[in-house]
């Protein structure tokens, strides 16, 4: 990992203070997070520069515990005044709280102990001139696909952040990351016929992007192929998921595994830890140490030490999404999925999720369906994560005899997300380029809705 750039702010020397100011206000135990963040963006439309924007920002939030009872109070006043009073106005609203008796602080033989070296920082901020260059050109590059008559703008941006934890059991851990990122949104066609697409990049390191020219290009070849849709028949036939759409169904699988959810009883996988809810052989896995994960980080929001964890082996549900509260109500123990921010609990997350490649080819995957769908948009939220119904709208392209045939717009997929599991097959093209990722996937039998 990159050596932290040196801050005015001792954020060890803050928290510290914060956590003994609330045990002697009266506090049985105590926790705080330090938060700064810089960004920077710069956009460009039609070839004309259009913003560009740089902010600073320093959060930072206290919990404390009195007896079952806890608040959280936050603040981004540094000054002495404000946080001398921070942890006496949080224990008096923490004794007037109603019990929680799953509240408490992470045990401590869980915590983190060793913080590995995950490389998220890139030491070198972009100038403003590098970003407004990678936005014209992403933009100019788009634009000179033939097809493409208008642009909603390219643009570029960075953020380096820093997040610090500190708790009353002696806990103490830090770290930092960068975050580039680089996109163009596109029209192709004229009047009526118009078709939009867009392509981006992000990545932890500036080294680690995709060139401008070939992000343009690809979001502008993107849009041109969707011209002249067509409608097709409501039928059933295999759905082919592009892997940014198949990345989507890793979502809604990780809210039916988390621990709140299944506490709540709210979850249509509730019953089926230890079975197979995908096909033999698949395996789903979350990362928290891949090294320049987007999603990476060094320890959970509570402390505790994560780990790589696999959720599904060979289809079998292997474990929930546990953060300490909803592990102690499902009497479990945490498995170190802990988010936050300054201002509320922590609760279940993920980190760097994805889904393993199987052997086939995306060509191969598709090379046997004489009628299907290949879908590379999703819109609307039509999911129930209680029964796992799932109504989507979507547009893509038509497969007939093996082969992408024509664009297709207007139309429905629907299932039931356990039986889509289980029918599910990944293509071996898995890349790691978002912080949830999954190759190409093929689910039998979905119903189109179209004309």
């Amino acid at each position: 990992m990159s050596a932290p750039q040196k801050t005015a702010r001792n954020s060890q020397e803050i928290l510290g203070s914060l956590i003994d100011a609330a045990k002697k206000a009266g506090a049985d135990a105590a926790d705080a997070l330090y938060v700064e963040g810089v960004s920077s963006s710069v956009s460009y439309r039609l070839g004309k520069l259009e913003d560009v924007e740089r902010a600073e920002s320093y959060d930072l939030g206290l919990r404390v515990f009195v007896g079952q009872k806890v608040a959280f109070v936050s603040s981004s006043d540094f000054s002495a005044a404000a946080l001398g009073e921070l942890p006496g106005r949080a224990v008096a609203m923490a004794r007037l709280a109603p019990e929680d008796k799953f509240a408490g602080l992470a045990p401590q033989d869980r915590l983190a102990k060793d913080i590995p070296a995950l490389d998220l920082e890139d030491p070198v901020e972009p100038a403003a001139q590098q970003m407004i260059d990678w936005a014209r050109d992403v933009e100019a590059a788009a634009m000179a696909v033939p097809g493409v008559t208008n642009s909603e703008g390219g643009g570029a941006s960075f953020t380096r952040h820093a997040v610090a934890l500190a708790t009353s059991t002696g806990f103490y851990g830090r770290y930092a990351g960068t975050s580039h990122s680089l996109g163009v949104a596109v029209l192709a066609g004229e009047g009526t016929g118009m078709e939009r697409d867009y392509d981006y990049v992000t990545a932890r390191h500036a080294g680690d992007m995709r060139k401008a020219a070939d992000v343009g290009r690809t979001a502008g070849e993107k849009a041109v192929r969707r011209l002249n849709p067509r409608k097709v028949k409501s039928q059933a036939v295999p759905v082919v998921f592009h892997p940014d759409e198949a990345a989507g169904l890793l979502g809604h699988f990780s809210g039916a595994i988390s621990g709140a959810s299944i506490a709540r009883g709210v979850s249509f996988l509730k019953d089926r830890m230890g079975e197979r809810i995908f096909a033999p052989g698949i395996q789903i896995i979350d990362d928290p140490h891949r090294v320049r994960g987007l999603r990476s980080k060094p320890f959970d929001g509570e402390g505790v030490a994560n780990n790589c964890l696999a959720l599904i082996e060979d289809g079998v549900l292997q474990s929930w999404l546990l953060d300490c509260a909803s592990a102690r109500q499902l009497g479990l123990q945490t498995t170190g999925h802990a988010a936050r921010g300054t201002g509320g609990p922590p609760s279940p997350s993920i980190t760097n999720l994805y889904l393993a490649p199987g052997t086939l080819s995306p060509e191969d995957l598709i090379g046997d369906i004489e009628q299907g769908f290949y879908v590379t948009e999703l819109m609307g939220m039509g999911v129930n994560g209680v029964t796992g119904d799932y109504s989507r709208g979507a547009a893509g392209f038509w497969i007939e005899k093996g082969k992408i045939a024509y664009p297709v717009s207007e139309v429905t997929i629907a299932g039931n997300l356990k039986d889509m599991f289980a029918k599910l097959t990944p293509a071996s093209d898995l890349e790691f380029r978002h912080g949830t990722n999954a190759p190409t996937v093929r689910i039998e039998g979905m119903t189109i809705a179209g004309s």
